[in-house]
Parts: structure tokens; C-alpha cells; sequence
């Protein structure tokens, strides 16, 4: 079998095995944040490193949330530095930086993404927000996690952390298939993250409608009055997300 076989073989089971293992908690995460929506809160997200592409998965999307902010810093992404990146989300430092421009309240939800949930900046972050009175939700990967300590002043780990665990099920590394030479590549936590994240979209869109409550969302720019459709959205919600407009 060929390596891109092999990948797409073990994908495909990694998010069946996702749906059966995390169907109630993608539930509880959806009701989660319907009941947000519903009450004014609103949903941030974040995530260091390769995180915050899922930090940035559900932002300002065709067919997303618009009552939702990614929590974003250049030091803790990777295009300005990767390495240095891996140094800054172990500054403690940064979590009442981000909480300053950020200011996470009682009524919100706060989707925290690391794969090993060790790290200072997730973990305090999703602490600090939690003892604000927001609901934390954290996705991470159980077996990785459970496999090594924290670094950070609290000794936890993001799981630890958390009212709701979305366990990614990646395995100790991320990286999932192994070559020739033994090297492990294919990581699975950006693919299995996206896919959990998505079906929660929906499923609070689906709430949305049978609950009978405001869940606004994106359409695409690139279809017949979209812009129209995306620029009221815009407009209304310019002040509340940095980075909307």
C-alpha cells in the first residue's frame, strides 16, 4: 500500500472511530454554544502553533459562525517565526496580554486547541478564562497528553483545564504513519480538529433553527450577494471581533 493510501486509509478510520468515541461531546459542545449564542456570549477561540489554523478554521467562513473570534497573536503563529513561536507559548506572560485585547467574560465559550496540552499559554489561558465564568471546551489529544507533563506554573494540563474534553484521538506525536527509515509523518490533528469543529458549526446552525433562536453565519463572497449578505454582518459585529473588518 502506498504512503498516501495508508494516510487516507488511517484518516478515514481515525474519523470514524472520532464520531463514535465523541458524538455525546460534540453534542455537549454544540448546546454549549447554542446557549451562548442564545444569551449574547460569544465564542472565542485558540490555539499556538500549528492550533491556530483551527483557531482560524471556523472565523469568517462560508457557511460559519459570525458570532465568533479567534484569539491571535503574529509571535504565537508560525509566519513570522515557527521556532520561535514553540518558545513564546511557553511564556506565561502572554495570557494577560491576550486577555487585555480579549476580554473573555461569564456567558462565553472559549474553544482552547493543543494537541499536547502542555504547553503555559493554552492552558492558562483556558484557566484564567474559566475562572472568569467562561465555558472552556478544549481539544487536544488524550493519548499524546496523558503521555507527558505540563510546563507551565499550574502543573496542568489543558484536559485539566476544561469543562468539556474533545479528544482528537491522534496518537503520542501526532505524526501517524511510519516510513521506510522509521521516521513518523501524517500528522492527523489539523484534519480530525477541522472535521469535529465543522460538525459542531452545523449542528449549533441546526439548533439555531429548531430552537428558534439568532445564530448568524457567513455565506460565501464568492456567490451572488454574498458580499451584500457578509457586509451587514460586518458592519454589525465590527466592534465586538478584532480582525473582522
Amino acid at each position: 500500500m502506498s504512503a498516501i493510501n495508508a494516510y487516507f486509509e488511517n484518516l478515514s478510520e481515525l474519523l470514524s472511530r472520532t464520531l463514535d468515541t465523541q458524538q455525546n461531546a460534540l453534542e455537549t459542545a454544540a448546546r454549549q454554544i447554542a446557549n451562548a449564542l442564545r444569551d449574547g456570549g460569544m465564542v472565542y477561540t485558540f490555539g499556538t502553533g500549528h492550533g491556530h489554523l483551527l483557531a482560524l478554521e471556523i472565523f469568517y467562513r462560508a457557511g460559519g459562525m459570525v458570532r465568533l473570534c479567534p484569539i491571535l497573536d503574529e509571535k504565537l503563529m508560525l509566519h513570522i517565526s515557527a521556532a520561535g513561536s514553540t518558545l513564546e507559548e511557553r511564556n506565561e506572560e502572554w495570557v494577560a496580554k491576550l486577555l487585555e485585547k480579549y476580554p473573555i467574560k461569564a456567558g462565553d465559550v472559549l474553544i482552547a486547541m493543543s494537541n499536547s496540552g502542555r504547553n503555559a499559554v493554552p492552558v492558562l489561558l483556558a484557566d484564567e478564562a474559566r475562572s472568569r465564568g467562561a465555558y472552556v471546551i478544549a481539544l487536544t489529544s488524550m493519548q499524546h497528553t496523558q503521555a507527558v507533563t505540563s510546563r507551565n506554573r499550574l502543573n496542568l494540563r489543558l484536559f485539566e483545564t476544561a469543562d468539556l474534553i474533545l479528544d482528537n484521538g491522534g496518537v503520542l506525536g501526532d505524526a501517524s504513519w511510519q516510513a521506510a527509515d522509521g521516521a513518523m509523518v501524517g500528522p492527523t490533528s489539523t484534519a480530525i480538529g477541522a472535521a469535529m469543529l465543522q460538525s459542531i458549526v452545523c449542528r449549533v446552525k441546526e439548533l439555531s433553527l429548531e430552537e428558534n433562536f439568532e445564530a448568524d453565519y457567513f455565506k460565501s463572497s464568492n456567490v451572488d450577494g454574498g458580499d451584500e449578505w457578509n457586509n451587514a454582518l460586518i458592519e454589525r459585529y465590527k466592534d465586538q471581533i478584532p480582525g473582522l473588518l
